[in-house]
């Protein structure tokens, strides 16, 4: 009698090494880990189907800490500037929140047959339903991260920009206060 439920393999992988199996399961681990509970089974039992989209996602920050500042590296490809808000709910803590929308972009060409030059002509649309996607692996919906500081920041100088997909946001540390002696009268 076996131990397991279900052998390890089926003959159609049993020409696939091992560690590449081993590296297929640490992947769809790691694509679930940032998955709820319920997400993270519909994934797992239709990982070799069509994808379906996620509603949130969590894009990966990089935050380093300098003498006199927090630098926040955040990858945003595909935001927009105005869809991106960063606020401070509170004294130490940034909140860094937006969306992501897919947009298909499709470009007719129009020439003139008395002028040779083509004129083109770009439509976006949303949410084609005559298109069918076999994979859908980019992340779209609302994503939202947070990091409190350790120390007191200045929210008054903090700047932010974006260049590439790269959210760049630079906290800088408030000065130390000095004491203050108070003389009796």
């Amino acid at each position: 009698m076996s131990i397991y439920s279900r052998p390890l393999h089926s003959n159609d992988q049993a020409s696939i090494p091992p560690i590449i199996r081993l590296l297929g399961e640490f992947d769809r681990y790691s694509r679930n880990s940032d998955r709820t509970p319920e997400e993270a089974d519909y994934h797992s039992r239709n990982s070799d189907r069509t994808s379906r989209h996620i509603n949130s996602f969590t894009p990966k920050f990089d935050l380093k800490e300098v003498s006199d500042a927090f630098e926040l590296y955040g990858e945003l490809p595909g935001v927009d500037q105005k869809d991106v808000d960063i606020e401070f709910t509170d004294a130490s803590t940034l909140t860094i929140k937006g969306r992501v929308e897919r947009k298909f972009t499709v470009e007719d060409e129009v020439t003139n047959q008395e002028n040779p030059v083509s004129i083109t002509k770009s439509k976006t649309t949303t949410n084609n339903t005559t298109e069918k996607f076999w994979v859908m692996e980019r992340s779209i919906g609302d994503f939202s991260r947070s990091f409190v500081f350790p120390v007191r920041i200045e929210q008054d100088t903090v700047r932010a920009s974006m260049k590439n997909g790269i959210l760049s946001v630079f906290v800088p540390k408030a000065t130390k206060q000095e004491g203050r002696k108070i003389m009796i009268q």
